[in-house]
């Protein structure tokens, strides 16, 4: 270690994100970016030093330069209430080399609209070749294309802004983060749909919530449909210096912007959190039977990367059984946790929860209870609990 850390200081080589630390076991002040899935020696590190410098940080967002051109192709869409379907389109359109910035004409008439470049969510007319991308004609059921979960059919048909993701999605995600390897790519791509997209195209072309008929328990109206939604003038609404009525096409543009915001926010969430821990999760996994012999139980060295997406695929990809039940990790303050993994596909059902008898209990308490020393808490619902040292939480998990 002390001598890797010289030889980095020699070269001055470049500063790398800290989450490949672990993989490198180099000084956290010499470390560099690093694909995923390559881990060099310390020879070929210093093979590459002399373009590491030049070479970007493929999980780093780019800055794009308020200078660049923007485009004089027409972007068409439907006029009056508008919908994030197709605020969303518009602003992923508008990402692309080819869109960049594009105006946007919002109209129902046929010859104005034969007029744009590309037109979306309006027009009754699915051809990618004639850049048209409607999503209500009656025969219409396109869906996601990689299937959820790698097993069932998406949920929806694609919805106007699906369309678009479909054919610009990884264009756009490339704008951003232009050195992703292609199969980084890809993973990000399908992630973006499972954890934003998929939800737009459910909305809007009218998926229940609660399969089967049954009610929801509760109504969220703060997610982005729902934000998008109060965008739209209300019936009596209107300027409150003149009295004149709202501009709707204004109106428009600040939610295909409110879009985007989100859009980029999940995306920057996936890229350079999400993808990174993969790699940590799929050690855990593969290292799971030198935690405990029974194979459910897989550790980290510290908790807060994002773990449960990528345990569900990983499982899957390494045929594992039994499934894991439990993870345990460190917290900011140094406990060790033990937590839960839920069912897929479930918010907070369990495979399996903490006992009955040790919930809601804390401390020496928990600890006379369970019979393991150094216990700190038990969540009341039996998805967490902690303990002072790793054995005491292995204890909890077995």
């Amino acid at each position: 270690m002390i001598l890797c850390f010289k030889i980095m200081q020699f070269f001055k080589l470049p500063k790398l994100p800290t989450t490949i630390i672990p993989i490198l076991l180099f000084h956290p002040k010499t470390t560099t970016a690093i694909t995923l899935k390559f881990r060099p020696s310390l020879h070929q590190y210093l093979k590459m030093s002399t373009t590491a410098t030049q070479t970007p940080n493929p999980f780093k967002r780019i800055k794009i330069s308020p200078t660049t051109p923007s485009s004089n192709l027409k972007i068409g869409t439907h006029s009056g209430t508008f919908q994030a379907d197709e605020a969303l389109g518009v602003w992923l359109l508008r990402q692309t080399p080819t869109y960049r910035q594009s105006p946007v004409i919002r109209s129902r008439d046929p010859q104005t609209l034969s007029a744009c470049d590309i037109v979306i969510d309006v027009g009754g007319v699915y051809d990618h070749e004639t850049r048209r991308y409607d999503h209500h004609q009656r025969d219409y059921d396109e869906r996601f294309e990689v299937l959820k979960d790698g097993t069932k059919e998406r949920c929806s048909k694609l919805s106007a802004s699906g369309l678009v993701y479909r054919h610009y999605g990884r264009d756009v995600i490339k704008v951003f983060y232009p050195e992703l390897p292609e199969d980084i790519l890809e993973l990000a791509y399908v992630k973006m749909y499972d954890k934003f997209m998929e939800a737009i195209d459910a909305i809007d072309t009218g998926v229940e919530l609660v399969v089967g008929g049954g009610e929801c328990c509760y109504r969220d109206s703060t997610g982005l449909s729902s934000r998008v939604s109060r965008l739209n003038p209300r019936w009596n609404e209107q300027q409150e210096d003149d009295g004149s009525t709202v501009n709707p096409d204004e109106r428009f543009e600040i939610a295909s912007r409110l879009c985007g915001d989100d859009f980029l926010s999940v995306l920057t969430s996936v890229v350079e959190s999400d993808l990174p821990a993969r790699e940590f999760v799929e050690r855990a996994v593969l290292n799971r039977m030198e935690v405990h012999e029974s194979g459910e139980i897989i550790k980290f060295e510290s908790g807060g990367l994002p773990w449960r997406g990528h345990l569900y695929e990983l499982e899957k990809l390494h045929s594992v059984d039994p499934l894991v039940k439990y993870v345990l990790y460190t917290d900011q303050a140094g406990m060790w946790r033990i937590q839960a993994v839920t069912v897929e596909g479930k918010g907070f059902e369990n495979r399996k929860s903490l006992p009955k008898e040790w919930r809601g209990v804390r401390d020496e308490d928990l600890s006379r209870i369970a019979g393991i020393k150094g216990c700190t808490f038990c969540h009341a619902s039996g998805f967490i609990g902690g303990n002072e040292s790793y054995d005491g939480v292995l204890q909890m998990a077995v």
